[in-house]
């Protein structure tokens, strides 16, 4: 029988490693062999010293007990050489020599450009959705989604505590680079005040006016969620020329932070205590939840079926509580839609 491969790419993300069981306990069914590429197209061009540290044979014994493991068995790079015409033939010719019959990749939307590629050069691909930013408009979720918004309701509810025990506001960093999925989310689930994401352009200083009127009507433990790129959608603030005159280390320059936000709500605040918190990578090394595991599950049997019946070029979705394919182009090509009605709730109440 042919081969067929894996490959984790970009982020890491819970659930990877559910998917690629999946994908290996559907491959034994159908006793096609499994090889595993490690560390994303890094593995398939070779830039390790030894093959084995670029691939590996899987098995069910290899597999079986990964699923529920945090990170990626296989691990995971971005790889930057990819982009270069010649490098992708590099790996579209070892693939062939491989006699692999389709490659699944599981990654965000720069991995999918690399699998889109190599369908081109007559490699079958499948996608499956590996990003825990929930940022591919064509899917509802994406693979670690659910599990990333879960470690960050969990903190959040910690943090809320120790905020009312105190009586002080708390500024909350989750991730979102360019989406505030994760913040609009977690900001729901716990009753957070304030959410602030990089699709909505924002000013300090209205922030601060809302701390102030949830302050003033006898709220002295808000919670401010922030997504990590929002400070890219901010308004221009002189982070120095407002902190330095308080004795604040800081240097001219230097860009937001939450650590920084929330010393400039203290000042603009009634120096009420403001503090802060960054959650961190605990987002993407977290053990997945049930829903990123069943749907890991199902991707991988999917994306063994697609490769079999000789359908390539499609990536992995989720859509009225279905699991669905459609073609790559068509998937990176759709617009996300952003729940504004749902951020102007939390941020009006």
């Amino acid at each position: 029988m042919p081969n067929i491969a894996v490959l984790t790419s970009g982020g890491d993300s819970p659930g990877m490693n559910a998917a690629v069981m999946s994908v290996a306990r559907n491959a034994a069914h159908f006793h096609m062999p499994l090889i595993g590429v490690k560390r994303g197209y890094n593995g398939l061009l070779g830039k390790s010293t030894r093959e084995a540290d670029d691939l590996v044979k899987l098995d069910l014994d290899t597999v079986l007990d990964i699923a529920d493991n945090p990170g990626t068995y296989l691990r995971t790079a971005r790889c930057t050489d990819f982009l270069d015409p010649a490098m992708r033939e590099k790996a579209a010719r070892k693939l062939k020599e491989m006699e692999v019959l389709g490659l699944v990749v599981i990654g965000g939307d720069g991995s999918f450009q690399g699998a889109m590629r190599l369908c081109e050069l007559g490699i079958p691909c499948i996608g499956i959705p590996g990003t825990i930013d929930n940022d591919l408009a064509y899917t509802v979720r994406t693979l670690g989604y659910d599990t990333a918004v879960n470690v960050c309701v969990d903190a959040v509810r910690a943090i809320r505590a120790t905020s009312r025990s105190h009586d002080r506001p708390h500024v909350v960093e989750v991730m979102g680079r360019h989406c505030g999925d994760i913040a609009l989310s977690t900001a729901e689930a716990t009753g957070a005040e304030i959410v602030v994401v990089p699709e909505v352009k924002w000013k300090v200083d209205d922030v601060a006016a809302q701390l102030n009127r949830q302050i003033a009507m006898g709220n002295t433990r808000a919670t401010v969620i922030v997504a990590e790129g929002c400070w890219e959608s901010m308004a221009p603030f002189d982070v120095y020329k407002f902190l330095k005159p308080y004795g604040k280390q800081v240097f001219e320059g230097e860009p937001m932070t939450a650590n920084r936000f929330a010393s400039i709500l203290k000042r603009k605040c009634g120096m009420i205590e403001v503090r802060d918190t960054v959650v961190g990578y605990t987002q993407r090394g977290a053990q997945p939840t049930a829903r990123d595991s069943m749907f890991a599950f199902e991707a991988g049997a999917m994306a063994v079926e697609l490769l079999r019946n000789g359908v390539s070029n499609q990536v992995i979705g989720v859509r009225n509580g279905k699991t669905f394919h459609m073609p790559i182009e068509k998937a990176l090509a759709a617009k996300r839609p952003f729940n504004k009605k749902l951020f102007n709730l939390i941020n009006s109440l």
